[in-house]
């Protein structure tokens, strides 16, 4: 896996590098301001790009806004967003095209090493992982239209762990029910998003959005 990083923190961006390199993956390149991202990213055609969202000069959504051009510039790029803050619409952006890859995780994550990098082995096969805090205040935001109000109770909770990231397997094993349960409560989910047959991993990414924008 080769990834860049972006973050304004020396400190912390280093800190990665030494975790990153320690877990066997290659850092191609560390900048610390949004364009130098974008440049990196054409440069080095990485697996991934590690964003902080809130960069010089304004400390707003610089990092966002790159990864976001990014994305663009070289389509297939994963990106691991990470931050302070639960910012609602920065999530919502980049998951905005339905094509997966996507990961955003409040900084205290980093410390747990193992959730960090298995969240970056989700992003780059396509996955979505999502922080809990995260898909917790985007929950909130639901929409008395919201066809996400049609399912039932427990396909809500089985979509909020879809939208974390998890398997079938690791929900089974959060809900204590056997898979075949969670595949059917999947099956009822796409049925209900309106979400036609199709390659199983685009229909997680678009259920997903579908939370998201609840």
């Amino acid at each position: 896996m080769r990834v860049v990083l972006a973050d304004d923190s020396v400190l912390l961006r280093e800190g990665l590098i030494r975790l990153l390199e320690e877990a066997g993956t290659e850092v191609a390149a560390a900048v610390g301001d949004g364009p130098s991202l974008v440049r990196a990213v054409v440069e080095h055609r990485p697996d991934v790009a590690v964003v902080d969202v809130r960069m010089p000069p304004t400390h707003t959504d610089e990092g966002l806004r790159a990864a976001v051009e990014a994305r663009q510039a070289v389509p297939g790029t994963a990106v691991l967003v990470l931050s302070q803050y639960v910012e609602v619409a920065y999530a919502d952006e980049l998951l905005a095209d339905g094509a997966g890859g996507v990961g955003y995780l409040l900084k205290d994550r980093v410390a747990d090493v193992d959730t960090f990098l298995a969240a970056l082995e989700d992003v780059v096969g396509g996955g979505t992982v999502l922080d809990p805090q995260v898909v917790a205040q985007l929950f909130a935001r639901r929409r008395a239209d919201d066809p996400v109000r049609r399912l039932t109770p427990r396909e809500r909770e089985v979509l909020g762990l879809i939208a974390e990231g998890h398997s079938n397997t690791a929900i089974a094993r959060t809900l204590v029910v056997t898979p075949g349960a969670v595949e059917k409560h999947t099956q009822h989910i796409f049925a209900k998003l309106g979400l036609a047959q199709d390659e199983d991993q685009h229909r997680r990414v678009m259920a997903t959005l579908a939370y998201l924008r609840s």
